[in-house]
Order: C-alpha cells, then structure tokens, then sequence
C-alpha cells in the first residue's frame, strides 16, 4: 500500500490535493490497486464487491474542476464505498449480496448517494455485506453473500468482521478507501466497526434518507458513516442529512441537523458532559472488555466528565425487548421489501423479476447451491407469513417498541439522571466464523437504541489480544453533535485505533 493512503483522513487527503502534491484520479487509482492487491489477491479480504468502472472519470472530474477554482466542499474529489444495498443508477450493481438482484437494476440513485455525487465523493465502489442486511437465516455467517462470498475480518482473518455492513467495516479498517456507507438495522453498522477496530455513526432514524436503500425495516433502518476517525465520520454526516420528500421520515429532522457536524469536535468535550454507564444487559459478556471500559470511564472522570454508575436502561438484555422488536422487523420486512422491488427496472424483461419476499424465497429455493451452501432463509419464510401492517398484532407491537425503547427506556433513564450520553460496550471481541454454528456473537448493546430509532456511535476502545472492541455512546433523537463532541474528546485521549498487519 502506498504510504500516503495507511491511515488517511478526509482532511489530510483534501490538505495534499489543495497543495497539489496528489490529485484525486492518482488516491483512486491508487485506492482500486489496493483492493486488487489486499481484498481480491494476498489475504483476500472479500470487503468490496466490485469497483465502480467510472470512478477513474469522476475523479478527473474532480481534479478538472478544482484546478478551475471549484472545490464543492471538504468531500471533494475523495473515494468513498458504499454497502451494496445502496442503490446506484450506474454501471454498478445493486444486490444486496444476492444473485437474485442481478436481473434488475434502480430507477435512481439512492439520495445517499446522490449527496456523496453532489459533495463531489468519488464512489469508489460497492462493499460486501451480509446477504439481505442479515436478515435471511437464524443460522447466517455475519459478512457472507452469495455475490461477495465471506467477508473477513482483516485482524485475524478466520474470524468475523460483524455485520451487516460487514464490507465496509473492514474494507475502511484495511485502508482500502477514506470511508464507508453503512446501514443499520439492529447493530449492522456499530457491531463491524467495533469488532474491525474502526469509528461508526448509526444516526436518528429519519436524519439519512433511505430513499433508494434495500430495507428491513422503514422504523428502524438508516443510513451513516464508517471511518477511521470521529472527524470524518462528522464531515460525512453533514453531506448526507437534509429532509427528502422520498423518504417521508426525514420530514421529521426539519430544524434538527446542521451541516457541518466538524463545528462539534472539541477536544475538551467530556469535560462537564454526564455520562451514565448502561451496565445491565451490556457488561458481564467478556472480562477483558469490560476491563477496557472501567479503564475508559476512569479516563473520562479524569477528562472532567461527570459518571453516574450505573444508569441501566430498562428492557435492556430482555427477551420482552427481543421478541417485541422482531414481531416489528418481521412484518415491516415484507412490507417494505414488496415496496423497494418495484421500483427494480428488468434488464431481462423476458426473465420475471423477483416482486415480492415470496419470489425471493422460490429463488433462493431454485437457487439453493449458490444461495444457501451455508444456512437457509428461515427469517424470509417467517417474514413471508406475517400479515399486512394494519393487523393488530403488528400495531400493537410497534406501540409497544417505542413505549419501552423511548419513554420507558432511553429517555427515561436519561430524564432521571439528568445525562447527556450513556455508555457501554460496542461488544466483545470478534468470533471465528463457523457455518455449522453460525454467528456466536460476544455482546451487543444497540437493541435499545436500535428500537427507538435513536443515534449510536461506536469508538475504538482497544484490544482483546489481537482484536478490537469498541465503545458505544448512545443518546436522545437527533443527539449527534453531542455525540460526535464526546466521542471525539475519548478517541483524542485514549488514541485506540491500530491499523491491522495485513
């Protein structure tokens, strides 16, 4: 890898382009040479999918137009991937992981990604996921699909890089680009960041646009960043956020995003914040994890940072929780996926195209070789079997998600002790992948947030032997600023991120 790309900021890439030491077409060139050589050849790594045939071109754009005094912005001219269920009007696919996408093609791009084009990104290419956003199996292998095959992660390669966005988290910690889009559902972009040692930003559902996004779950689903440092991930989301009429949830953020989240990254942000440790359901997994964070929140006490310990969410680790949010998952999946399919334009028009989740089930049946060697699809058929969103029972469950996620739970731990952020581990360490067992995963804490649709974002917090953890900071709605401002204070003080030996 060239010396210049291990470890790149957004800033520091920007700094060299504008002193013309490189150019924007010479970091994606350089960018594309090392997916070929670290992610396709050498340890091959799976995380990207394919490269964007035109991302050579939209560099030289790039560098055309700077050198014509025009710089759109600090994401000028910088090579970005996105997860491969963010929809691209391109010659790019847009699968999911899945061959049964491979007939059809977007209408659009997704608005995402319109925005990176708008801030003059560079998309460099698409990132491996877990097939469907790992919402097929009970038995899945987080970061496998049948497109991308098994993702690995990139510090000891036998074993997992989390999921869903499982490509991006460890294409971003390999330095194969500067950043990454993720989505998450339920952990999918906090879980591979911390496991692949790497920063992520799951924002408030409704800041991101889904628009043009292969769904879950329109409740839970959003769209952020996954970098290397807080600073990136804070300039990607101030080009992403804005309220956009096809997606009716971001109607909801109007007045409550700014554009340049940069404004927030103090480092003497901790000092006065109050901070609650989320203990019950989060600590307890791994011993040496739980280690790292007692040493963390000592860290944040002596940043000037007021603890209250412990501030436990209620529900949190709870099979009632579990259960009610999957009830939710479940019918809204085969809602929503009915819904993105037919905006799909057959390339094949004599083939029929998938129009529903139980086209995709008789696919993968017909498929199962190349679609299920591993594990099945018992999610799909669950989903499959669910009734409309005006059953009671789906209503009543989506009640009772955002009762015990928001005014039972976050807020009113938060309400009770006056906080400004809680805490808690990202999770444990990452696992060796197994297809008979499937995901034996050490810990999560994004259940709570995940189901009220509030922000999360994951810092590298250290090792566990050979891999990384991180730690988790969770907050109100629209609480971004105030979690990137103490999320960047911890990742100056405690500087856990270590490039893996690849």
């Amino acid at each position: 890898m060239n010396d210049h790309l291990h470890e790149a900021t957004i800033a520091g890439l920007q700094a060299a382009m504008q002193r013309g030491e490189m150019t924007s077409q010479q970091i994606t060139r350089d960018y594309i040479a090392a997916i070929h050589a670290i992610d396709w050849a050498g340890p091959e790594l799976h995380s990207v999918i394919e490269i964007n045939p035109d991302a050579d071109a939209i560099a030289a754009e790039m560098d055309s137009e700077r050198a014509a005094g025009q710089v759109r912005g600090p994401l000028h001219g910088i090579p970005i991937l996105l997860k491969d269920n963010i929809d691209t009007d391109d010659k790019q696919q847009t699968t999911a992981g899945s061959l049964a996408l491979l007939g059809s093609r977007p209408a659009q791009d997704a608005t995402v990604a319109t925005r990176l084009r708008e801030a003059g990104a560079v998309i460099l290419g698409k990132a491996n996921l877990s097939e469907w956003a790992n919402f097929r199996s009970t038995k899945s292998s987080s970061g496998w699909s049948a497109r991308g095959g098994q993702c690995r992660n990139p510090y000891v390669l036998t074993h997992s890089p989390c999921g869903s966005s499982s490509g991006s988290g460890t294409s971003i910690a390999a330095n194969l680009a500067v950043a990454a889009l993720g989505t998450e559902t339920n952990g999918s972009i906090v879980c591979p960041s911390g496991r692949c040692g790497i920063v992520g930003l799951k924002p408030t559902v409704g800041l991101t646009s889904r628009a043009g996004v292969v769904p879950i779950s329109h409740s839970q689903d959003t769209v952020g960043p996954m970098t290397r440092t807080v600073a990136d991930a804070a300039i990607i989301l101030g080009a992403l956020v804005g309220v956009d009429p096809r997606d009716l949830a971001t109607a909801e953020s109007e007045g409550k995003f700014v554009s340049d989240y940069t404004a927030y990254l103090d480092p003497n942000g901790l000092a006065g914040a109050r901070i609650g440790v989320a203990r019950n359901g989060f600590f307890g997994v791994n011993a040496e994890t739980d280690a790292l964070m007692e040493q963390i929140i000592a860290v944040m006490r002596n940043a000037g940072a007021v603890i209250v310990d412990p501030a436990d969410v209620p529900y949190a680790g709870t099979n009632e929780a579990s259960d009610t949010e999957y009830e939710v998952l479940l019918y809204e999946f085969q809602a929503d996926m009915a819904d993105y399919l037919s905006t799909r334009i057959p390339v094949d028009t004599s083939t029929p195209q998938p129009a529903t989740l139980a086209d995709l089930i008789v696919f993968n049946n017909a498929n199962a070789d190349k679609e299920q060697p591993h594990f099945g699809q018992e999610i799909f058929e669950m989903a499959a079997a669910k009734g409309p969103l005006t059953d009671p029972a789906y209503l009543d469950a989506i009640a009772k998600s955002r009762r015990m996620s928001r005014q039972e739970g976050i807020d009113a731990v938060m309400d009770e002790y006056q906080l400004d952020a809680l805490v808690a581990p990202t999770g444990g360490p990452a696992w060796a992948v197994n297809y008979e067992t499937g995901d034996k995963f050490t810990g999560g804490s994004s259940r709570p947030a995940a189901m009220a649709g509030y922000p999360l974002l994951t810092v590298p917090a250290g090792f566990v032997g050979p891999l990384p953890v991180g730690i988790t900071f969770m907050g109100r709605a629209y609480s971004e600023a105030t979690l990137i401002r103490l999320g960047y204070a911890l990742e100056q003080l405690i500087q856990a991120r270590r490039a893996p030996e690849l």
